[in-house]
C-alpha cells in the first residue's frame, strides 16, 4: 500500500469526520467505505477486523476510507444509534468520489458498522458489499443486494448466527460461516481477507 495511513476530516453532519485513507498502488478501480463495530462498546477505524477488511479491498485496488463514527477519536459529535452514522458515510462517500471521480462504491463493515451498511446500500449503487458479523436485530438491518458476502463466525456469541441465517433466508443471501470462530474472530482474521479476495469478481 503506497500512502497508508493517511488521515484527513471531513465535514459530517455533527462536525468533522476522522478518517483514514489507504491508497493501492497504481489507479484505482473504485473507493471502499469500510465501518467500524459499535461506538459505545469499543469500536473504532482502527479495529482489527476492520483493518483486515480495509488491507483486503486495497490489495484488490480500492482507496480505502475507515471513518471513525460520531463521537469516536477525533470525530465530533454524539452515537445517534445508526441513524446520523449512515448520514455520515454517505458524506464520506461523496467526499471521496469528488476527491477521486465517480468510481465504483464497494461498502465493508463489521457488527454494527455492517448493520449500517445495509442501510446505505439502500441509497446507493455498490458494486459489492461485504458484511461481517452483522448486527441484525440489535440494529435496522435491510435486505441487501444478491452478491453481497455475508461472513459469520459459527461461535459468535453476541449476534448468534441463527438470527443472521432468518435475517438471510427471505433474501435467498448466501451465509459463509467461519467454523469455530467468534463475534472478533480471534484467529482468523486471515481468513476473512481470504473470503473477501476470493470472493471478488476480476
Amino acid at each position: 500500500m503506497s500512502r497508508a495511513g493517511e488521515r484527513v476530516f471531513i465535514q459530517g453532519g455533527a462536525g468533522r469526520i476522522e478518517t483514514v485513507v489507504d491508497r493501492p498502488q497504481g489507479r484505482p478501480r473504485g473507493i471502499a467505505l469500510v465501518a467500524h463495530p459499535h461506538p459505545l462498546h469499543g469500536g473504532t477505524l482502527d479495529n482489527k477486523v476492520v483493518q483486515t477488511l480495509a488491507k483486503a479491498l486495497v490489495e484488490l485496488g480500492y482507496v480505502s476510507l475507515r471513518p471513525n463514527f460520531r463521537g469516536v477519536g477525533a470525530s465530533e459529535g454524539v452515537h445517534d444509534e445508526g441513524r446520523g452514522e449512515t448520514e455520515d458515510l454517505l458524506l464520506v462517500a461523496a467526499h471521496a468520489r469528488k476527491d477521486l471521480g465517480e468510481l465504483p462504491l464497494a461498502l465493508a463493515g463489521f457488527s454494527f458498522g455492517a448493520a449500517v451498511q445495509t442501510q446505505v446500500a439502500q441509497r446507493t449503487a455498490p458494486e459489492r458489499v461485504v458484511l461481517v458479523g452483522v448486527a441484525v436485530g440489535r440494529f435496522p438491518s435491510e435486505t441487501v443486494p444478491a452478491d453481497t458476502i455475508v461472513i459469520h463466525g459459527e461461535r459468535d456469541d453476541t449476534i448468534p448466527l441463527s438470527k443472521v441465517l432468518d435475517w438471510a433466508r427471505p433474501q435467498d443471501l448466501p451465509v459463509i460461516v467461519v467454523p469455530g470462530a467468534d463475534h472478533f474472530f480471534h484467529l482468523r482474521l486471515n481468513l476473512i481477507k481470504s473470503i473477501v479476495k476470493n470472493s471478488w469478481r476480476s
